[in-house]
This record gives C-alpha cells, sequence and structure tokens, in this order.
C-alpha cells in the first residue's frame, strides 16, 4: 500500500486562538449567556443546599433511634428537599434551553457567514483548495462545533459553578476532609491535563485528515466513468485506503487518549470516597463531636458532586478538543483574503454598442509568473471575435480577465470606453452570456435550468429558444414538457445538455456572448443545428468565440492568434491564411491527415 505523505502533526497550543475566537463570535449573545449563568447559578445552589439537609435528616433519625424520632421535625425536611429540588430542575431546565438555542443561532449564523464569504472570495482561493476539503469545512466542521456548543456548553457553566459551590460548602463543613478530597481531585487534573496536552494534535489532524478524504472522495466519485475508463480503481483504492488509514490512526489516538480521561476521573472519585469514609470514622472513634455520621453521609455526596464536575470537564474536553480543531478550519476560511469592496464604484452601461477594447493588458495567476504579456486589441460591436492558439497560449485566461473573474495586473480592458475595473463585478457578469465547454446543469425542472435567475420569462420565449437550438420536439416528448425534473432518470446526453446551456443564454439575452468550445462535446449532426442557433444568437452582438476546431470560426470577423501570452496575428480566416504564418500553420495541421 503506497505512503501518502502526511503533513506533520498541528501545533496544539494553536488551538487556543481558535477558542478565542468562536468566544469572540458568540459575544453578541452575551446578556441571554448571563442569564444562563444566573440560572446555572440557582440551580447549582439547590444541588450543593441538598446535601445539608440530607445531613439534618440522617441525624435526626440516628439522634431519635434511642429517644424516639420526630416525625413532624423529619416532614419538614423532606418538604425543604423536594421543594429544593423542584426549584432546581426548573432552573437546570431554563439553562439548558437558553443556552441550547443561543448554540443554534450561532451556528445558524455561521452558516450564513461561510455562505456569503464564499461568494466573497476571489477564485484565487478555489484554484488552491480542493472542493472537497471546502465542503468539509462548510459541513462537517461547522456540525463538529454546533454539536460541541449544543452538548457541551451548558454542562460546562453548570459544572463550574457546581464546583465553586461544593468546594465552599466542604470547607464550610470540614476542613480536614475538603482537603483530602481535593487532594485526590488534584491527582485527576494532572492526569487530564497530560492527556490533553498528548491527543489534542491528534484531533487537529483528524479534521485535516477528513478534509483530505472528502476530497478524494468528491474528486473520484464525480469522475468515476474516468478511473474506471483508464482502469485506475485499484490505484485510486490504493489512495483512498493511505489516506483511511491515516484518518483510522489519528482518530483512533484521540479518541484512545480523551477516552482514558473518564475511567482516571472516576477513579479519582472512587479513592476520594474511600479516604472520606476512613478519615471520617477515625475522627468518630478519636471522639471529635465535630464530624457525625450524618456529616460522613453529606461529605460523601459533596465528593460526589465535587468529581461530577471534573468528570463533566472530562468528556466537555473531548468535544471541546474536536470543535477547537473543526474551528480553526473554519475560521482559517472566514478570514481568508477577500475580493476587495466595491461598494464605492459606481460606473455602469445603461444601454451596451459593445465595442470592447484590451489595452496592454498583463496578467500572471502567480506574482512571478506572467502568462499574458502585452495583449492589446480593439474590437468593435457586433463582432464576432475568435480566439485561437495551442494550449497553454493564454485562450481561457483572456475569457476570465474579461469576466473580470481576475484582475489584471496592469493595462486595462475596456466596454464602450469604460474600464470594466470601474465596474462592479456583478454589472460586469451582466453584460455576458457564457456557454462553457463543460455543461452545468442543477436539480430542478428544464424550466427553472433555462430561467435561471431570470423572472418573467413566458413559455413563448421557451419554445423560441429551445426550437432554435433543436430540443423543441424532444421536450415535446417528455410527460410533464418544461416541468420534466432533471435527474439520472431522464438520462439526458452531453449534447442536449449543451444545447440547453445554449437555450439558456438564448433567454438570458445579454449585449455580449463568450463561446467556449461549446459545440465539443455534441456531435456533427447536432453541431450544426447548434452552429446555426448560435449564429442567429451571435447576431447584433460581441461575441467571443475560443475554438480548436478552426473550421468553426472560418466566419468569424476577426481571428485573435494567440502563442505563449501575446497576440501573434490578427484578421479574418482568408487574411490570415494568405498569410502562411502560425494560423495558417494551425489550420493545416488539423487537415494534414484527412488530405
Amino acid at each position: 500500500m503506497p505512503v501518502r505523505n502526511r503533513m506533520p502533526l498541528p501545533d496544539e497550543k494553536a488551538d487556543l486562538g481558535a477558542v478565542r475566537k468562536i468566544v469572540l463570535y458568540g459575544k453578541r449573545y452575551l446578556p441571554a449567556i448571563l442569564v444562563a449563568f444566573v440560572f446555572a447559578v440557582g440551580g447549582s445552589v439547590t444541588t450543593i443546599i441538598g446535601p445539608e439537609k440530607i445531613s439534618d435528616l440522617v441525624n435526626e433519625i440516628t439522634g431519635g433511634i434511642i429517644t424516639g424520632i420526630d416525625m413532624e421535625a423529619i416532614k419538614n425536611i423532606c418538604i425543604t428537599l423536594v421543594t429544593i429540588y423542584v426549584i432546581g430542575a426548573v432552573l437546570h431546565y431554563g439553562q439548558q434551553f437558553i443556552t441550547a438555542t443561543v448554540t443554534q443561532y450561532m451556528s445558524r449564523r455561521l452558516r450564513k457567514d461561510i455562505d456569503e464569504k464564499i461568494n466573497r472570495l476571489p477564485l484565487s482561493f478555489f484554484d488552491s483548495t480542493t472542493k472537497g476539503d471546502v465542503l468539509s469545512r462548510v459541513t462537517n466542521d461547522v456540525d463538529t462545533i454546533s454539536q460541541t456548543l449544543a452538548s457541551s456548553t451548558a454542562n460546562l457553566i453548570s459544572s463550574l459553578t457546581l464546583f465553586i459551590g461544593v468546594i465552599y460548602k466542604m470547607f464550610d463543613t470540614n476542613v480536614i476532609l475538603s482537603l483530602i478530597t481535593i487532594a485526590t481531585s488534584v491527582l485527576g487534573f494532572v492526569f487530564m491535563g497530560a492527556i490533553l496536552k498528548r491527543s489534542q494534535k491528534y484531533f487537529n489532524r483528524k479534521q485535516i485528515d477528513l478534509g483530505v478524504m472528502n476530497g478524494q472522495i468528491e474528486e473520484v466519485y464525480t469522475n468515476h466513468t474516468i478511473v474506471r475508463a483508464f482502469g485506475a480503481k485499484k490505484q485510486e483504492k490504493d489512495k483512498f485506503d493511505a489516506t483511511n488509514e491515516g484518518l483510522y490512526d489519528s482518530n483512533w489516538r484521540s479518541q484512545f487518549l480523551s477516552g482514558m480521561m473518564m475511567p482516571v476521573m472516576t477513579f479519582v472519585g472512587n479513592l476520594s470516597y474511600v479516604l472520606i469514609f476512613v478519615a471520617g470514622v477515625a475522627f468518630i472513634i478519636n471522639g471529635n463531636d465535630a464530624v457525625t455520621l450524618g456529616t460522613i453521609m453529606s461529605f460523601i455526596i459533596y465528593s460526589r458532586l465535587f468529581s461530577q464536575p471534573l468528570q463533566t470537564f472530562a468528556q466537555s474536553m473531548t468535544s471541546m478538543q474536536q470543535a477547537s480543531a473543526a474551528s480553526k478550519r473554519v475560521f482559517e476560511l472566514l478570514g481568508n483574503e477577500e475580493m476587495p469592496d466595491e461598494a464605492e464604484k459606481t460606473e455602469k452601461l445603461d444601454k451596451v454598442r459593445g465595442d470592447v477594447e484590451f489595452k496592454n493588458v498583463r496578467f500572471g495567476y502567480l506574482p512571478d509568473k506572467t502568462i499574458i504579456h502585452d495583449f492589446s486589441a480593439g474590437l468593435k460591436a457586433g463582432q464576432k471575435v475568435a480566439i485561437v492558439g495551442p494550449t497553454g497560449a493564454g485562450k481561457t485566461t483572456i475569457v476570465n480577465l474579461l469576466m473580470r473573474f481576475y484582475d489584471v495586473n496592469d493595462g486595462d480592458i475596456l466596454v464602450d470606453g469604460v474600464s470594466t475595473r470601474k465596474m462592479k463585478r456583478e454589472r460586469v457578469h451582466d453584460l455576458f452570456d457564457m456557454i462553457l465547454q463543460d455543461t452545468w446543469l442543477f436539480d430542478g425542472t428544464i424550466r427553472e435550468n433555462l430561467v435561471y435567475n431570470k423572472t418573467g420569462v413566458t413559455d413563448e420565449e421557451l419554445d423560441r429558444a429551445v426550437e432554435a437550438v433543436g430540443l423543441k420536439h424532444f421536450i415535446s416528448t417528455l410527460p410533464m414538457g418544461y416541468d420534466t425534473a432533471i435527474n439520472e432518470a431522464l438520462n439526458l446526453s452531453e449534447g442536449q445538455k449543451q444545447q440547453l446551456t445554449i437555450a439558456r443564454a438564448m433567454i438570458k439575452d445579454s449585449p455580449l456572448l463568450i463561446l467556449d468550445e461549446a459545440t465539443s462535446s455534441v456531435d456533427t449532426r447536432t453541431e450544426l443545428v447548434i452552429q446555426a442557433a448560435m449564429d442567429r444568437l451571435t447576431v447584433g452582438r460581441t461575441s467571443f468565440v475560443i475554438a480548436h476546431r478552426l473550421s468553426t470560426i472560418r466566419n468569424a470577423d476577426v481571428i485573435l492568434v494567440m502563442r505563449d501570452g501575446d497576440i501573434v496575428e490578427q484578421g479574418n480566416h482568408e487574411e490570415l491564411l494568405a498569410k502562411n504564418g502560425f494560423y495558417a500553420e494551425l489550420y493545416n495541421s488539423q487537415f494534414e491527415k484527412t488530405a
């Protein structure tokens, strides 16, 4: 089995910053948390008072065995106990309700902020991060934080107040027995601290490994046809097994180490019971009137109440470690650099002619690697512009810059004389229809896919669009017509999917059009239908066509020939062939074998 190069164990100290960010993120809910804290204090007070009344009850019974038991006094103590415990139950319920509500509000807000953040992130973030890892942060990591906040926050608040109250009550009852209880608990804290220090790094690596696994699963499951076609099942299985083994290792180590905390704290609690009983009996034998059988009984209860918060801390720390590791990844996503705020950009084109000019454009996806060196071109409204060149020449990059998916490093791009950098990205996007080589249809009906993000579209407009791309007959044969759901049962071909995306662009009817190898996934007959539809689509609109099959762009008004990020030739098909240059070389190479 191949061994995956695993990341080094993360530094557990860094998680204090993640915890701090969670606290700061929830500061708006501080008033509700304070109310929950007051309820927790009240509930803990009732829990602490209970053993004192039980001590009175035991002393009343043991003291009355010889002289006679005072049933009225016992009844009053019992009524007081029931009242105390009922009040305590109500307060604890109120505290749990408030904390659960607050944590769910926080979780909802966190998901909303992540959703908004993703829309503000530049495309360069998604170029360097796998889809599976992004999905893992949005789903798994947020769910981990949500579950931990819901289950652990309330317990930590009540346990903390109970812990403080029990310490006070124990010292108020008997100092020696209190010191015995605390001494055994300190031993438990030492063990718990050592376990936490070792286990945190494995919780961090578990979340990272989970993101890597999600990335691999998303990649392989999405492209399972390619994996099967190339016989790479074993290779991908070995990669998955290596990642799965790493996740198993980090998960096992984190759970094993954190799982040791509960047995350790249980042992400490039981040890405390034994020592309290031995010391208490020794006091009674030596005639110490300050210690009675009721005192020993109440102290054993106090000891249990004292160890209970420690056990809760141990359980909560396991969940908090997971939440800390998850929040580190979530806030890392939220802390990524966003696209610049464009609120001050007010430029817009009310009526678009379609003139486009590239002025000395220079660009590189990485600062030290320029791929578009000095791109200049002036294009007139209504022209059909073809961009051709070998793979890696920069054709798709030009389209990305035109749409402002990326901003140029130097130079400028103008539409009707207005710099696109002076317009908001959304306004630039609205200027274009875009049809890509890779089709994209979402789960929904054919109608919903065709009118995507546009309102007021009539059936007549839909009919014209689907007829233009050659899908009218196919849709008319469907039982629900335009309201037929697109799913696996419908079994659309790649060509039909592309026809739908072209029809979607026709319905949007933007003044500028981008076609990136739009007919590469269809057969020759369908290509002729789509080509005719696109010819009608491009009439009166400035259109940019990226094509590897040069036969499809012979009727272009202008052909920009690119090589290594620069325009090396420019003209129409006949002019470029007559030059017998690089374009002629590309064009003729596609027909040499046929000839």
